[in-house]
């Protein structure tokens, strides 16, 4: 199961006087990965190599380095673990000494892999919203009974005679949810699935 990092990590070594630090945030989108990438990046260091992966979207940049001895190898390491929704950048320091195309592949690669394996990671859930309309008479009951039905508002809209939900729930408990809230309603709210989203 793919998992998500639940904070930044970071990770420092050197090689052959080299320094190389690698920092790893959880991102969500395109956006979100490239502004990490611009906040990370030392623009004193000779290189700053970066990667990132959202589902099946990513994106890798060696930054001067020859090509595919960086970008690639960090984007690997984030595949071969299994993690999603993640950036990684590895700033390097040159110290002087040459570490060749396989130096910099296990350089680079090395210190994105220690840096994903000490974060902080929890599993990525897959998630479904579901929508119903809730007549005002039972706003206050099915409001207070959400959280413990494990949904999570999205959006809430009154209208004249209650108010439209659209909540996120596990897919798991998505069919579970839909009969307790017409249990708990004697059948004025009748929910259903509306889309699948990720995680």
């Amino acid at each position: 199961m793919a998992e998500m990092l639940t904070e930044r990590a970071f990770f420092e070594k050197e090689v052959k006087k080299s320094r190389f630090l690698a920092y790893a945030a959880p991102v969500d989108s395109e956006e979100a990965a490239l502004a990490f990438i611009h906040e990370i990046s030392d623009v004193e260091a000779r290189h700053n190599c970066w990667a990132w992966r959202i589902g099946q979207q990513y994106r890798f940049h060696d930054d001067g380095e020859p090509g595919g001895t960086a970008g690639r190898p960090i984007l690997q390491v984030i595949e071969a673990q299994d993690i999603d929704r993640v950036a990684v950048v590895v700033t390097r320091w040159f110290g002087g000494i040459k570490l060749g195309a396989g130096g910099l592949v296990r350089a680079y690669g090395g210190t994105a892999a220690e840096c994903l394996r000490l974060a902080p990671r929890a599993p990525i859930v897959a998630r479904v919203r579901v929508g119903f309309h809730c007549p005002f008479s039972d706003l206050a009951l099915v409001g207070a009974r959400l959280p413990g039905l494990g949904a999570q508002v999205e959006t809430e809209t009154f209208d004249a005679t209650g108010a439209a939900y659209v909540v996120v729930v596990p897919v798991e408990g998505a069919e579970d949810l839909i009969v307790r809230l017409a249990d708990l309603t004697a059948g004025r709210v009748a929910a259903r699935i509306c889309e699948d989203v990720k995680g």
